[in-house]
């Protein structure tokens, strides 16, 4: 197994209703095939061991905390519990379940926060479900954000980047609807998530030089304005400054020509002007194996990029490979960081 820094990885329980607990159970007992780095897994122990009779899956869970987890975890799948208010049916998600939720994501922010955990993973959730709940923020991004600013005092602006095999890519704006791109896509903004992608591909991801693409917001970014002005007002004069301060900066870019073999060969990470401008080549290039990551943040955090999967939960065919990929990434972005909890 993969040696962690700092503790345990610490795996949230997500959704208990969708496909979280079926692919940590599965993750673990493919623990010895593919190296998994020690995960303590934050949530009901009883939905586990539920999911597993319903999977046919054997697996020893044990209750117990991030001192203990690394040495149970070749023999036992460790679990720091929290209970679901409600019974959980496979498939069929409770809002009455939403603090047991939230309180994962908490409690795995704070372990990491104290140092008892080397970084977190978050299963995924069903944003609807906890907006019944009165959930505020827009989505995990937003919440580790909040997390983060309360425990260190700072104010955080989270990137989130999908890092694959074949292409990392970060959305400027992110959960907001297409049609206030525009108005929320400020130079700072721009400026900012630009420079936050350079340093954490620096000091997290060892990249002496980050390449930067920079798509342009308007088909043919703007066409010289023809097409928009957005490209040449608002997009090209943060390019210049990144190139001034010395970031490797390149664009903006028409997105139609940026994801194919050649053109991803010259850069390290696109950064795309909304979600779907990043989110759909990313998912396209690697579905199964991206991993989405919170940069900016004072920790390190990542997450399979696929959501709960309702349909599939309880069934015996959700794919691992995601989750796997998210807890070797922050395994070797926590190895990285040594005395760094981020």
């Amino acid at each position: 197994m993969r040696e962690t820094t700092g503790g345990p990885l610490a795996l949230t329980m997500g959704d208990p209703a969708g496909i979280g607990p079926d692919i940590s159970l599965s993750t673990w007992l493919g623990r010895r095939d593919h190296a998994t780095a020690p995960f303590l897994f934050i949530g009901d122990p009883a939905v586990l061991a539920a999911r597993a009779s319903m999977l046919g899956y054997t697996v020893s869970i044990r209750e117990t905390d991030c001192a203990d987890a690394l040495s149970r975890f070749d023999t036992a799948l460790p679990v720091l519990p929290l209970a679901c208010p409600a019974p959980v049916k496979a498939g069929e998600p409770d809002t009455v379940n939403a603090s047991a939720v939230i309180g994962a994501i908490d409690t795995a922010v704070r372990l990491v926060t104290a140092g008892q955990a080397s970084a977190v993973v978050t299963n995924p959730i069903a944003k609807a479900v906890l907006y019944d709940a009165g959930f505020r923020f827009p989505g995990h991004t937003e919440y580790l954000a909040d997390l983060a600013e309360k425990a260190t005092g700072q104010p955080v602006l989270p990137v989130m980047m999908l890092a694959g095999p074949k292409l990392r890519a970060v959305p400027v704006t992110i959960h907001i609807p297409l049609k206030d791109v525009p108005e929320q896509l400020t130079p700072d903004l721009i400026y900012r998530t630009c420079a936050i992608t350079a340093a954490d591909l620096r000091n997290r991801f060892g990249l002496r030089q980050p390449r930067l693409a920079i798509a342009g917001l308007n088909p043919h970014a703007g066409e010289n304005g023809a097409l928009g002005l957005e490209d040449d007002a608002v997009i090209r004069p943060v390019i210049d400054r990144l190139r001034a301060e010395g970031i490797d900066a390149v664009g903006p870019l028409p997105a139609d020509t940026m994801f194919h073999d050649r053109a991803r060969a010259t850069y390290d990470v696109a950064i795309c002007m909304y979600h779907d401008q990043a989110l759909i080549p990313a998912k396209a290039l690697g579905f199964d194996d991206s991993v989405n990551v919170t940069l900016g943040l004072p920790f390190i955090r990542t997450s399979p990029d696929h959501g709960t999967a309702f349909g599939l939960a309880g069934k015996g065919v959700a794919r691992d490979d995601s989750l796997r990929a998210a807890l070797d990434l922050a395994a070797s972005l926590a190895a990285n960081m040594p005395g760094d909890t981020r």
